[in-house]
């Protein structure tokens, strides 16, 4: 397994739809899919989409925010995936990318939705998910069709680096 290289903000591999995979269970496939959880962990991310480490396929991976965190860290990968909100309803939250380090903004997302997607063996994966859940598959899946949270930001000002967002956002709101 390799720790792979993160394309930052600016590269153009950020910016373009990516292709369908076709075919499953084939030993470049699992290799990506081993290569990116090893990546993912090594920053620290909760989800990251093959693009970001410059493969333009339809893959993520993420760790499900709702297990809480053990010895074991479990990692769902998603080859092909598709959401669909479940309403109308959005809310705020403040988000960060392994591509865009050490900012943050806060982007609008829809509450909750379900997911659709295929295991490394072609198998399905659905799920409805809301919350944190719902809104890394989101973020993911932008990636795959060439957008940045930036793209989604809820207010143009919301968005910074980490420790000022930290300091002037968070702990402003939590003070009201």
């Amino acid at each position: 397994m390799s720790i792979l290289k993160v394309a930052k903000i600016g590269h153009p591999i950020l910016l373009k739809k990516c292709s369908e995979i076709k075919e499953f269970s084939t030993n470049s496939l699992k290799k990506i899919i081993y290569d990116m959880s090893e990546t993912m962990i090594d920053y620290k991310g909760i989800g990251l989409a093959a693009p970001q480490v410059h493969i333009s396929k339809r893959i993520i991976i993420f760790r499900n925010p709702d297990v809480p965190e053990s010895n074991k860290i479990q990692i769902t990968p998603l080859i092909n995936p598709t959401f669909e909100p479940l309403s109308d309803d959005k809310e705020d939250g403040w988000e960060g990318c392994l591509s865009i380090p050490g900012m943050q903004g806060l982007v609008r997302r829809y509450k909750k939705i379900s997911y659709l997607g295929f295991d490394l063996d072609g198998n399905k994966i659905e799920n409805t998910v809301d919350g944190l859940h719902a809104r890394v598959i989101q973020h993911e899946i932008d990636h795959l069709n060439g957008k940045l949270y930036i793209e989604r930001l809820a207010d143009k000002k919301a968005f910074g680096f980490e420790n000022e967002i930290l300091e002037f956002w968070k702990n402003e709101k939590q003070s009201k």
